[in-house]
């Protein structure tokens, strides 16, 4: 199940679809589609995929099938309907979602005797098909490793492991660091700004900062995992001073200061219960607790 002649199925012809099918045929994949518009498929049957009349047709053309549509509810009413069997066939499911949805997913496509795994699509549209494109997957690691190198075809492809919500996990965290590291970014720009510097000066500055800061993260991990935060750089107490003066400099120059203040807020909350001596990761504490607590 692993050569290029490996009939695949696609599931869902939005861009990412288009892309994920586009990728399958250049590698050599027989490929069949299907989509809710017909002519969504119109591009890739151009390119050589076939164009499957109904969801169980599509499924029955390919050993592998992947789906990429809007949400799960879609995914469950799609392989829901009377006509459409499972049983036997090999989903990965790489729609957006989140963790309890992938697990339920999971759950409800192998009582109908399907093979399941979950993905998430690190990656844009343009990107699926090179090395750039990280596809997370989880689920059986057997069912993982049958399909890797078909999979491979639509960028790096990475097991996380068994537990199905972990692609999905991952997904958010990975969004929440794209996020905050823009967010930090911006923030920066927009006070230098008050000064007459643009945005393209200040970049090669802040991706220096934000490839320091990440070399801090392996021994910072250490210091979670193990539940010991010593102040081998600098003290809590002292990063607050710091958070402060940020906000102090944006309100006076009239830039947004709601970002800095909801960092210091949980770094006051976090001080306020002893950790002031400790480094920085001991935050983890604070962003561990639901929201309001």
């Amino acid at each position: 199940m692993n050569t290029t002649d490996t009939p695949v199925t696609v599931i869902g012809l939005g861009l990412m679809g288009q892309a994920l099918a586009g990728a399958f045929l250049k590698a050599g994949h027989p490929t069949t589609v299907w989509n809710r518009t017909t002519s969504k498929a119109d591009a890739v049957v151009a390119g050589g995929a076939r164009l499957a009349p109904t969801v169980g047709d599509a499924l029955e053309a390919g050993s592998l099938t992947i789906i990429c549509v809007t949400d799960y509810q879609a995914v469950r009413e799609l392989f829901g309907a009377s006509d459409v069997g499972l049983d036997g066939t090999t989903l990965v499911n790489l729609t957006s979602g989140d963790s309890a949805q992938a697990r339920e997913t999971a759950r409800w496509a192998e009582q109908r005797g399907a093979r399941y795994l979950d993905g998430a699509i690190m990656a844009v549209p343009p990107a699926i098909g090179t090395a750039e494109a990280v596809i997370l997957h989880s689920g059986s690691e057997a069912d993982f490793e049958a399909h890797k190198s078909t999979l491979g075809a639509l960028g790096t492809v990475t097991y996380l492991g068994a537990d199905h919500g972990l692609a999905s996990l991952y997904d958010v965290a990975g969004l929440a660091m794209m996020w905050s590291v823009l967010n930090a970014w911006l923030q920066g720009t927009a006070l230098l700004g008050t000064a007459g510097v643009d945005a393209a000066t200040y970049a090669p500055f802040a991706q220096r900062i934000a490839a320091g800061v990440a070399e801090w993260l392996p021994g910072y991990a250490r210091q979670i995992d193990s539940g010991s935060f010593p102040a081998e750089v600098s003290a809590l107490e002292t990063d607050a001073r710091a958070m402060a003066h940020l906000i102090e400099e944006s309100e006076a120059v009239g830039v947004n200061a709601e970002l800095p203040k909801l960092i210091k807020a949980m770094a006051d909350r976090s001080i306020a219960a002893g950790h002031g001596g400790e480094q920085y990761p001991v935050l983890i504490e604070e962003f561990g607790k639901p929201s309001g607590d």
